[in-house]
């Protein structure tokens, strides 16, 4: 392995150990803007007299206790996601499916997810949220059993719930969250730390411990292509056991409205959407970062070896889930030590992720890297200054990623209004996957540089919507007071 991958891998290890304690240090503490919203539309209302500081120590355990086993739960589920990742593209491969199968595969999915997500939604905010997390333990294993089987149209179908599983994973958890973290009386201002925990743990070491998991099951072990997925069916089944026996089933409003049909549901839900603009804002803000997400996702492994350079992709992997959890540790320390919040300190983070992300498509234009043709170097060759320069950039990226998600949870626990949480969150959901759908249909036509630099403008559009977002949310707050 390459002392160059080594050397960033520790280096960050090393920042991720401090830099969060460096902010915490330099920030002075402050109400969040996420907490500062009396009578909003979130779940969680106003802080009480006295902040979280003032809670009581039995109120401070409670909600330690609630947060931890909220967070462990979360990221056994995610860990059955991450545990997939790894070997799905080689799994299709040894049956014996080309690129343009596998694509079509992957289509399926997103557009389950995109024709299905709103409903999904629904259901969770009329029927409970704590049933769709269990439907989503038991969506999720069937997929998974599909991979068994090598006939075409048995794994479309596993693609397809495995699109329904994921619309499930972003929406009924954190809709469950919100409602049960108001229904316990904690304070609005301590969701933050309980998003952060679980990007942290959730969506970086859980991601981290399942790669290295799927590959000494696969590699080392020798059990066979399908063990990951197997593995992930025995953590659904254990946190659908403590969903179904730890956790209060709890709905949005359309639970109590007789006779609300559930178009009447999604209609209400595109109502709010229509008639508040920051919800429209917020929605723009996520789909467009979510969509940069998805083109990094597929393309980062081209654009680091454009000519057959050698490149550990697992360990690159580990690193950039080493960068994600990084990031949102960090948010850790600034949320509610800043007056704006999320609404403040996210601007910048999506004009860094623009950056990074147009790095590759600045190296092609100078000619130093990005270019697909020419002979591979002797024996796939290493690294060179330019691949350095690309790996940085996608960490800082990653870094920016792991920053977004718990202060997006934080936004929408504010701005998205708790009887239609779950159903307006898949709304968000719907132009990201018909954008997916359309670049994976058309991602040999340009350069990858060209979309990079299509993802790069992506996140500067995140960026204006957050702007507007801010100034919606300065002209509410002036027309209140």
């Amino acid at each position: 392995m390459e002392r160059f991958y080594v050397a960033l891998f520790v280096g960050l290890a090393g920042l991720g150990g401090g830099l969060p304690a460096v902010l915490a240090r330099a920030l002075p503490p402050h109400g969040g803007a996420a907490g500062r919203r009396e009578g909003g539309s979130g779940g969680g209302g106003a802080s009480p007299p006295g902040g979280p500081a003032a809670a009581s120590p039995r109120a401070t355990a409670a909600f330690r206790a609630f947060r931890i086993s909220y967070v462990a739960l979360y990221s056994l589920m995610m860990a059955g996601d991450w545990l997939q990742g790894p070997y799905i593209y080689r799994l299709y491969s040894s049956y014996g499916y080309e690129k343009g199968s596998v694509a079509r595969l992957f289509i399926a999915g997103f557009c389950s997810s995109m024709v299905f997500g709103t409903a999904v939604g629904a259901l969770g905010d009329r029927y409970g949220r704590k049933r769709m997390c269990l439907a989503y333990a038991a969506v999720y294993s069937l997929a998974c059993l599909t991979k068994h089987s090598s006939r075409f149209g048995v794994l479309l179908v596993g693609r397809m719930l495995a699109g329904v599983a994921t619309s499930l994973l972003f929406s009924a958890f954190e809709a469950w969250l919100v409602a049960a973290h108001a229904a316990k009386g904690f304070d609005a201002a301590l969701l933050g730390s309980v998003f952060s925990a679980a990007t942290l743990y959730g969506n970086g070491l859980a991601a981290i411990v399942a790669g290295v998991v799927a590959s000494f099951l696969v590699d080392g072990l020798g059990f066979g292509l399908t063990a990951p997925f197997d593995l992930a069916i025995l953590c659904f089944a254990v946190g659908g056991a403590f969903v179904a026996s730890g956790w209060d089933e709890n709905f949005g409003a359309a639970r109590h409205a007789e006779g609300v049909s559930l178009a009447a549901q999604l209609g209400g839900a595109l109502g709010v959407v229509r008639r508040d603009r920051r919800v429209l804002l917020l929605g723009g803000c996520q789909a467009l970062f979510e969509a940069t997400m998805y083109i990094f996702v597929f393309l980062w492994t081209p654009a680091l070896s454009p000519r057959g350079e050698r490149v550990p992709h697992g360990f690159v992997f580990a690193t950039f889930m080493l960068c994600c959890m990084i990031g949102s540790s960090c948010v850790g320390a600034l949320q509610g030590r800043r007056s704006t919040g999320p609404l403040g300190y996210m601007g910048p983070v999506f004009l860094v992720a623009a950056a990074a992300l147009a790095t590759p498509a600045v190296l092609h234009v100078v000619g130093a890297g990005g270019a697909e043709e020419g002979a591979p170097p002797p024996g796939g060759g290493g690294i060179g200054a330019a691949g350095r320069v690309q790996v940085v950039a996608f960490c800082v990226f990653e870094a920016c990623v792991g920053a977004f998600w718990p202060s997006l949870m934080q936004l929408r626990s504010v701005f998205v209004p708790e009887d239609v949480r779950a159903t307006v969150i898949n709304l968000f959901r719907v132009p990201l996957n018909l954008f997916v759908c359309v670049v994976l249909f058309n991602v040999e036509l340009l350069p990858l540089p060209a979309f990079f630099g299509l993802a790069s403008l992506l996140a500067l559009g995140a960026h204006f919507c957050l702007a507007g977002l801010r100034r919606e949310e300065d002209k509410e707050s002036g027309a209140r007071l």
